[in-house]
Parts: structure tokens; C-alpha cells; sequence
């Protein structure tokens, strides 16, 4: 079975996962005691909020071209690692939050980690310059949310 994939589809499936992001930042914020950690999952949810908009407006600025299916898979590949990464929970809403930080910032490190593996797959999936290249600002997003949630894991830890 082929299966086209175009850069368009990404960006719903990146504007998801962010939406994802923000509502689990702000259950945590809800259920942590400090006003600091509120404050500082309130900013991370601020700042998915803030990526989910960048993607929409990445996914604007696509060419006619780039919205179109960019990529012919004739065994089927792309739909097979679609479903391996369905199956993890980067397309679900992430798990509820403790309520200890240091449990929160741990579970959010590795939901980034699995949204830059799903990035990097997907990025091979898309042909052109252009695809390819709002793939890769996507991830370099995620990783800076890796630093930042890894410096204040560090400085709790």
C-alpha cells in the first residue's frame, strides 16, 4: 500500500502534541505547592502555547507545492512508523502530573525527547528544501525545551 505524506500534516501533528504540552504544564502547575514551580510550568505552557501558534504559522507559510503530498512510499513505510508512534503517547494526551516537580520535569524531558525522535523520523519523510527545513526549526524548539527543563531538574535534583 503507498502512502503520500506532506509537510502540511506535520504541522497538525506538531500543533497537536504542543497542545498536548500546554495542558499537561498547566494540570501540573495546578497541582504543585510553590508559587515558583506554578510560575515556572505556567511559562512552560506559555511557551507550548507560543510554539503551537509558530507551527501554525510555519504551516501558513507553506508553499502550495509543500502542502501537497511530497513523498511516494510504496511499502508502506511512513504509515508503519506512523502507527509505531501512535501507539506511544506523543499523540495522546500526555499522562497526568504528579505533584512533585522533580517527577514533572522528568516525565516532560522525555515527552520532548519523544516529540525530536518523531521530528527526525518525520523529517526524512518529507522531500524538498523547504519541508525538510520547517522540520528541523520544529526540532530545534523541542530542544530548547530539553535545556530548559534539564537546567531546573538539575538545579532541584
Amino acid at each position: 500500500m503507498g502512502y503520500d505524506f506532506s509537510a502540511d500534516e506535520i504541522f497538525e501533528m506538531a500543533k497537536q502534541i504542543e497542545v498536548n504540552g500546554a495542558a499537561f504544564y498547566r494540570k501540573a502547575a495546578a497541582k504543585v505547592t510553590g508559587k515558583a514551580e506554578q510560575e515556572f510550568l505556567k511559562t512552560l505552557a506559555s511557551m507550548e502555547d507560543q510554539h503551537e501558534k509558530t507551527f501554525a504559522d510555519m504551516q501558513a507559510d507553506l508553499k502550495k507545492e509543500d502542502q501537497e503530498n511530497l513523498i511516494f512510499d510504496p511499502q508502506g513505510e511512513a504509515v508503519l512508523y506512523l502507527q509505531a508512534m501512535a501507539d506511544t503517547k506523543i499523540f495522546f494526551k500526555k499522562e497526568e502530573p504528579g505533584k512533585e516537580m522533580k517527577d514533572i520535569l522528568s516525565s516532560a524531558i522525555k515527552s520532548e525527547q519523544d516529540s525530536i525522535v518523531f521530528y527526525l523520523g518525520m523529517k526524512e519523510l518529507v522531500s524538498g528544501a523547504a519541508g525538510k527545513q520547517r522540520v528541523e526549526d520544529i526540532i530545534k524548539e523541542e530542544m530548547s525545551h530539553i535545556r530548559l527543563l534539564a537546567n531546573k531538574l538539575s538545579s532541584i535534583a
